[in-house]
């Protein structure tokens, strides 16, 4: 399988589909690179290269104890642009991986990055502080790692209904998403992802977010469960400078149904205007 060196020796795994003009997909928490798989598809169906990697601790991906934090999730990310020396890069990051890209952006600048694609993402800061009135408390976090701790399968199974709005009155349940979301959630070890709770849901990016010097795609669900849209997107899509913005009326958290079609045509359109 392929994989790239991060600096502290931490082995990353990707997939690299097709060829062309890249598009680097960033996963969610607590999955990998999989849940990209229908758009990784979508990309190299049309001419573009797609590529799409396993956050370490998650995945195929080793699971070292130290580094599961958000400047080493960027700093990977780089490992894997620089190594495959990629250039006019669309990064694509979905919730924790909207955080991964953005913190590449503050981070590390765009001099291989030419469009940005934040989907359901957490920036600028998931966390209500007295800075930030609208984020969710710490208690919500605690019962995140309180679940992991105590019976991760059972909890990602649970976690999977809000994820893709499947607790909502008319939602058509696919048990094979929540199938496949609990798959990909039980490789990820448990200390990454009790790191990762804290990473996504306790750094603040609102000066990685003023950084951003690309044209960039902002998309939430306005019934997202998981990141709510108020104290992200909305927020977000006044700090960048050339942002899009789209609400999806009605859309959850995860990519599946109408939502991830809408998505699929608003992701293509984008990255080839």
């Amino acid at each position: 399988m392929p994989y790239v060196s991060a600096a502290d020796g931490t082995r990353i795994f990707y997939k690299d589909w097709g060829g062309g003009r890249p598009v680097v997909f960033s996963h969610g928490w607590p999955l990998n690179a999989d849940s990209w798989d229908n758009q990784l598809h979508l990309v190299a169906s049309h001419g573009m290269r797609a590529i799409a990697h396993d956050r370490r601790g998650h995945g195929r991906s080793d699971q070292p104890w130290h580094g599961n934090d958000m400047d080493t999730y960027a700093d990977d990310l780089a490992a894997l642009l620089d190594t495959l020396d990629l250039h006019d890069v669309v990064l694509v990051g979905h919730s924790t991986g909207g955080g991964e890209v953005t913190r590449y952006l503050g981070r590390h600048g765009s001099a291989r990055v030419a469009k940005a694609v934040l989907l359901g993402a957490v920036p600028p800061l998931m966390l209500k502080t007295d800075a930030h009135p609208h984020g969710l408390p710490l208690e919500v976090f605690d019962g995140i790692r309180a679940g992991v701790a105590a019976d991760r399968s059972q909890f990602y199974k649970e976690l999977a209904v809000p994820f893709y709005g499947y607790n909502r009155t008319g939602a058509q349940q696919s048990q094979g998403v929540i199938d496949a979301f609990w798959l990909w959630s039980m490789q990820v070890g448990v200390k990454g992802a009790l790191d990762c709770i804290r990473a996504f849901s306790e750094t603040d990016f609102t000066e990685d977010l003023k950084r951003f010097d690309v044209p960039t795609l902002i998309v939430h669900g306005d019934d997202d469960q998981i990141v709510p849209v108020v104290a992200s997107a909305l927020e977000t899509a006044q700090l960048v400078k050339d942002a899009t913005l789209k609400i999806y009326e009605g859309a959850p958290h995860g990519l599946a149904g109408a939502f991830e079609r809408d998505f699929n045509d608003d992701l293509m359109s984008f990255i080839t205007r």
